[in-house]
Formats: structure tokens, sequence, C-alpha cells
């Protein structure tokens, strides 16, 4: 059975993965810009999650969730920018809002309740 922390990490992969073929339908012109971006800001999010849940400081965790959540909503942000310039649909856009919520949700009680062991 997938714990909580399992749960988080096989969500936010499949928010990448959909996310990486999401942005292939970025113009060219926007590899070194948005394209970028975007996927930097998507692998933040799995990449200081991961390196949050191996710290065994408190505050140190605390600090890796918190910069997850930030790329979350980067992240999101970009596809928001995407859908406007008419690069993604909105339909990919609203699956891609979706994932992220859920992914927000979790990610925010971890922190809410970190934040309450370490007060």
């Amino acid at each position: 059975m997938e714990g909580f922390h399992e749960i988080l990490k096989r969500i936010i992969i499949e928010y990448i993965l959909f996310g990486y073929s999401v942005s292939k339908e970025f113009p060219k012109d926007e590899l070194y810009a948005l394209t970028s971006q975007c996927r930097r800001s998507l692998t933040s999010i799995l990449l200081n999650y991961v390196e949050g849940y191996a710290r065994k400081k408190k505050k140190v965790m605390l600090n890796f969730y918190e910069i997850s959540y930030g790329s979350l909503q980067e992240s999101i942000t970009t596809f928001y920018l995407a859908c406007q310039l008419k690069y993604i649909s909105k339909e990919d856009y609203l699956k891609l809002f979706n994932k992220k919520e859920k992914i927000a949700k979790m990610l925010w009680t971890t922190i809410n309740n970190l934040e309450k062991e370490v007060s």
C-alpha cells in the first residue's frame, strides 16, 4: 500500500510528465524562454520535495517543501501564459490545473503540519 509520500511523489511525476508533453507544443522560438522556464519549474517541484523529504532537520525540510510549493505555482503560471498565448489548449491547461490542485493540497498540508512541529 502506498503511503502519503509515495502518492504525492507519484502525482508530482505524473504532472511533470504531462507538463513536458504539453510544453512540446510551445513554438520553437520559446525554447530558451517559456519552454525552458516551464520545464525547470516542473522538475524543481519534485527535486525540492525529495530533497526536503531526505533532510533530518525539520526547518530545513520545511524550506525545501516551501520551495517545491513555489515551483508548483510557477509552473502552472507558465502554462496559464501558454494558454493565453494559444500555445496550448484550454483543455490541457485545465488538466494541468486540476493535477496542480491535488499536489498543492497535499503539499500545503505537509507544510502546515511541519510548521506546527517546528513552532
